[in-house]
C-alpha cells in the first residue's frame, strides 16, 4: 500500500536531546508508513477509552485512491529516537479551500506524540516549514485530512470512547500545541442523547401545527444514486455559510456513499420533503467503533467476520448523527425547527427497532445556538468538545531545529 505524498524539500531534521538523537523523517516508503500508522498503539496502551482504528482503513485513507488527493497535496513525517517512533504529523495544502477562501491557509493533522515539548516543536516546525514553502502563511488543524473527515482536537470528554469518524486524544496535547503558539479558533461539540428522549409539549404542538406539509421518508435503495445526490445538494445548501465549510467533490461524496450503502440501514437516513421538495436530511451511522473495539486494528483473518456479525446480526447499541442539514431558506424559521425536530424524533422508532440506546449528534459548531437549543430541549448533553487551532506563520522565524 503506497502513501499519497508530495516530495518535500525539507531535509530530515536532527537535533540532540538529552544525549539522544531526535530525527524527523519524511514518510516515503512502506516501513515508514507502517511506523506512522502504528504509533498510537504505544501511546494509548494505557488509555481505556481509545479504540484501535482499522489499519486497512487508515492505509486506504492515505493512498492514492482517496479522492481528497485530487485537489490536495500532502506530506507525512515521523519522529524517531534511535529505532523508536515517538511522534508523527502530516501537513496538507487543499486547493479547493484556497480557491474558496483565498486566505493562504494550510492544515496539519494526524498529530500524535509522546509527552515531550521538543518532539512537538520539531514536528510542528517541520510541518510549518513545508507549508510556508508552498505559500501558506496560516496553519490550522488538526484535520485528518479535511473538515469533512475527522477534525478538531478532543479537549474535553476524554474518558469516553470516540464514536465512528470522531477522534480521540491524550490529555497533554492542548498544552503542547499552545506552547508552539497555536490558539483555539473554533470549538465543535458532540451531544449525547438517549433513544427514549421526549420532546417538550410546546415542540410537539408546533410539529402538529406544521407537519401537514412535511413528509419524512427513508433512503430508497432502488433510487440510491438519486437520493445520494439529494443529500449532497441539501448538505451544500444548508452548510454553505458555516465556518470553514468546504463542499465534497462528486468523487468524495460517491466514496461516502459506498460506506453509507454498506453500513447504514435505509431507515437510518431521513429526507424531509416540504410540499414535495427535498428540504432537509439526516444520516445516522451505526457506531462502527463499538463493533471494532477488540479487533486491535485488524480485519484478517477473522476480524471481518466478527465485524459483519456485530453490525448485521447482533447490532450495536450506539449510533452517530454524522450528517444533518436544513435548507437555508427554512433556517431561523419555525418550519426549519420543525424539520430538524421531526428528523431527530424519527430516530426513536428506527433506533429502538435496531437496539440503539445512545445517540451522538456531532459535530455542532459551538455558536450554532439554534441547533443546540433544539438538541438540549430533547435532553441532549454536550459531552465532548473538539478544538480547532490556528497560528499565523507569515513573519515567524522557523528553523526546523
Amino acid at each position: 500500500m503506497s502513501i499519497r505524498r508530495e516530495e518535500t524539500t525539507v531535509p530530515t531534521v536532527v537535533t540532540a536531546i538529552s544525549d539522544r538523537t531526535l530525527e524527523i523523517v519524511p514518510v516515503r516508503n512502506g516501513d515508514e508508513l507502517n511506523a506512522f500508522l502504528r504509533l498510537p498503539w504505544s501511546l494509548y496502551a494505557d488509555d481505556a477509552a481509545w479504540i484501535p482504528p482499522l489499519l486497512l482503513e487508515r492505509k486506504q485513507q492515505l493512498s492514492k485512491h482517496n479522492p481528497y488527493f485530487q485537489h490536495a497535496t500532502f506530506q507525512a513525517w515521523i519522529a524517531r529516537r534511535g529505532k523508536q517512533t515517538v511522534g508523527r504529523i502530516c501537513a496538507q495544502v487543499d486547493q479547493l479551500h484556497l480557491q474558496r477562501y483565498n486566505d493562504q491557509t494550510g492544515f496539519f493533522g494526524l498529530l500524535e506524540a509522546q509527552d515531550d515539548s521538543e518532539i512537538f516543536q520539531a514536528l510542528m516546525e517541520t510541518a510549518q516549514i513545508w507549508l510556508r514553502e508552498r505559500g501558506i502563511f496560516r496553519v490550522r488543524g488538526p484535520f485528518n485530512l479535511s473538515i469533512n473527515e475527522e477534525c478538531g482536537l478532543l479537549v474535553d470528554g476524554l474518558a469516553t470512547p470516540p464514536m465512528v469518524m470522531m477522534g480521540h486524544a491524550l490529555p497533554y496535547y492542548p498544552q503542547r500545541l499552545e506552547q508552539q503558539g497555536f490558539s483555539g479558533v473554533q470549538d465543535l461539540l458532540a451531544y449525547q442523547i438517549t433513544i427514549d428522549f421526549a420532546e417538550p409539549r410546546y415542540l410537539s404542538e408546533l410539529v402538529a401545527q406544521m407537519a401537514g406539509n412535511v413528509r419524512l421518508r427513508p433512503l430508497r435503495l432502488q433510487d440510491f444514486e438519486q437520493d445520494l445526490a439529494i443529500i449532497k445538494d441539501i448538505f451544500e445548501d444548508a452548510w454553505s455559510a458555516n465556518w470553514g465549510f468546504l463542499p465534497f467533490t462528486d468523487e468524495e461524496f460517491a466514496e461516502l456513499g459506498k460506506h453509507l450503502k454498506l453500513f447504514v440501514p435505509p431507515d437510518f437516513v431521513r429526507i424531509a420533503e416540504v410540499d414535495g421538495e427535498p428540504s432537509a436530511m439526516m444520516v445516522v451511522f451505526p457506531n462502527l467503533n463499538e463493533a471494532i473495539r477488540d479487533l486491535n486494528g485488524r480485519l484478517f483473518p477473522t476480524g471481518w467476520l466478527k465485524l459483519l456479525w456485530r453490525l448485521k446480526v447482533r447490532g450495536v447499541k450506539t449510533a452517530r448523527v454524522s450528517l444533518m442539514g436544513v435548507r437555508q431558506r427554512f433556517q431561523r424559521s419555525r418550519l426549519g425547527a420543525v424539520l430538524a425536530l421531526m428528523m431527530i424524533t424519527s430516530l426513536r422508532s428506527s433506533g429502538r427497532k435496531r437496539g440503539i440506546e445512545q445517540i451522538e449528534l456531532s459535530w455542532i459548531l459551538e455558536d450554532n445556538m439554534g441547533m443546540r437549543k433544539i438538541i438540549e430541549s430533547l435532553g441532549g448533553v454536550p459531552y465532548k468538545r473538539y478544538r480547532i487551532y490556528q497560528k499565523e506563520i507569515a513573519c515567524e522565524k522557523l528553523t526546523g531545529l
